[in-house]
């Protein structure tokens, strides 16, 4: 009950958090993990200890199946490339970086061990990635090959993870057999979270017709595909990333509108309850991490904290710059397809930050060997995880919008591509009504022609910038006008109307919601016309 206790209030200050890093932008992963190193260190607050069962399935499944409902499928195909390089050849390589470095530095450290530490701290993390990079103008198919690295990549680091775990608990490991079991269990886990997708998108379009039950449908989906290809012994995290992308793809066909404002507003709440929670549980976990190291000295632990993330952060600098210029140097096709700006290189190589992923590994290492036996070194392996995490979360994540600058990188603004997508929409739309619609009343014709020929006129109207046509597509304006706000504004007093009468008793309940939802979708639509990059 106590820790019950704690976790709400904790809920509570992650809410007060988030209001406090939306009104001063600042990335909420940061202000989590510091407030949890805070609180951890006040005197006579319990330890709340996380079972290493439970830790991967609270958090991980629904986590990433988010991450890949709102990454682009097509985006993803077109960056494939970097992406795998980054997400299985990057995260390998600093596996055995930070193993050779970890076995040489520390003498506690056998290589098994230090393989162990290596493929947890190698993935960065989806959730710190776009938590930190969101709203800094980065380039789309750069914020795309960060995204799908953060989603592949914890396949791969688990994978490796499992195996570096088998050598130590097992004794035995045999490299060839690890590399066929890893393509094994990744096309078994794709395949799987595939099946999942296509049966969920059946039953969707099939049977569901409750918005409450399609919702409900959406949160269970990750953690049958986890739990799925966990038992068959596959990559839960490859089957939960491609069941997210399958249904994403094909969201605009098998939900209802009020499904989908519904669902992702239960998953905004969500993703933000436990990001915000695993990120302040890990700098809740620093009290106990200290205490069961207490044999070490406190140089040693710094020396060996700082040495493993200043390793992490150089890895990836040095695996991102061959990764990069390589292919474009065989490649003549990829040299003609391909824009090259040494700043996106930088800026990749900078945005390692890691996460969720990483501690929770760390977290879901067994506390036994055997009955009888504790896992060894468990909390010095847990400490520099941490540490790797804090490094790369507070000097990356609080720098890289410094570096942007000094990079002196020109914010990339998708408005441009708002505005030609709209307008050809709304200008096929009124082909197709005076198509398809000539032999309706001309009142009914001439108000629903009426109401497109607005939204055309008011994109003609537009104030877009002088470099709009040019190369590159970079705005700096925004698509919204007087009408809309006007639209708003009325919207309110329809609003303060049916309150009022609400109040007075004089509309019934059934009807007050009605209209009160009707209300609100409009407003949501016309603030979506009004969203500010």
């Amino acid at each position: 009950m106590e820790n019950i206790t704690v976790i709400i209030m904790l809920l509570f200050g992650v809410a007060f958090l988030s209001l406090v890093s939306k009104k001063y932008n600042f990335p909420i992963p940061i202000v989590l993990v510091l407030c949890g190193v805070v609180i951890s260190i006040i005197p006579g607050l319990p330890v709340i200890a996380l079972s290493p069962e439970v830790v991967f399935i609270i958090f991980l499944p629904p986590l990433l199946y988010h991450a890949a409902w709102y990454t682009s499928w097509s985006d993803f195909k077109q960056t494939i490339r970097p992406i795998t390089l980054a997400a299985v050849g990057l995260v390998l390589f600093t596996t055995v970086a930070v193993a050779i470095a970890a076995h040489l530095l520390i003498d506690d450290i056998s290589w098994p061990f230090a393989f162990l530490l290596g493929a947890i701290v190698s993935p960065p993390d989806a959730v710190s990635a776009t938590s930190i990079t969101k709203g800094l103008g980065l380039h789309p198919r750069l914020i795309a090959i960060l995204e799908g690295e953060s989603l592949v990549n914890d396949a791969s680091g688990l994978v490796a993870y499992k195996y570096a775990l088998t050598a130590i608990t097992a004794g035995n490991f045999v490299l060839w057999q690890a590399g066929l079991n890893f393509v094994v269990m990744s096309v078994a886990g794709i395949a799987i979270g595939l099946a999942v997708g296509y049966i969920m998108c059946y039953i969707h379009r099939r049977f569901v017709c409750d918005e409450v039950i399609e919702a409900t449908l959406t949160l269970l989906t990750p953690f049958a595909s986890y739990l799925i290809a966990e038992h068959f012994e596959c990559s839960g995290v490859l089957a939960v990333v491609a069941t997210g992308l399958y249904l994403s793809a094909r969201s605009g066909t098998i939900f209802t509108h009020e499904s989908r404002i519904m669902a992702g507003t239960i998953w905004s709440v969500l993703t933000n309850i436990l990001n915000g929670l695993i990120f302040i549980l890990i700098g809740l976990q620093l009290r106990q991490i200290i205490a069961g190291i207490g044999d070490y000295s406190g140089w040693s632990l710094f020396v060996w904290g700082a040495s493993i993330s200043v390793v992490v952060i150089l890895v990836r600098f040095l695996w991102v710059v061959p990764a990069t210029l390589l292919p474009r140097m065989l490649s003549k096709r990829i040299r003609l397809k391909e824009e090259f700006d040494y700043r996106n290189m930088i800026i990749f190589g900078w945005s390692g930050m890691r996460g969720v992923v990483s501690m929770a590994a760390a977290l879901a290492l067994p506390l036994m060997m055997n009955k009888t036996t504790e896992f060894p070194l468990r909390n010095l392996i847990i400490y520099l995880v941490f540490c790797v995490i804090l490094s790369t979360l507070v000097i990356q994540g609080l720098t890289l919008p410094w570096l942007i600058k000094k990079l002196k990188v020109q914010p990339y603004s998708i408005l441009a591509e708002e505005y030609e997508i709209r307008n050809t929409i709304v200008s096929q739309t009124i082909t197709h009504i005076e198509d398809n619609f000539s032999l309706l009343n001309d009142d009914l014709l001439h108000n629903i022609k009426s109401k497109y020929e607005v939204k055309f006129n008011r994109l003609q109207k537009t104030e877009l910038p002088a470099n709009f046509f040019g190369k590159g597509n970079v705005l700096g304006g925004e698509i919204f006008n007087d009408f809309t706000k006007l639209q708003i504004d009325l919207l309110n007093v329809e609003r303060a109307k049916l309150e009022l009468m609400h109040k007075t008793g004089s509309v019934h309940e059934e009807i007050f919601r009605k209209i009160e939802k009707e209300l609100d979708l409009e407003e949501t639509r016309l603030w979506m016309e009004m969203y500010e990059e």
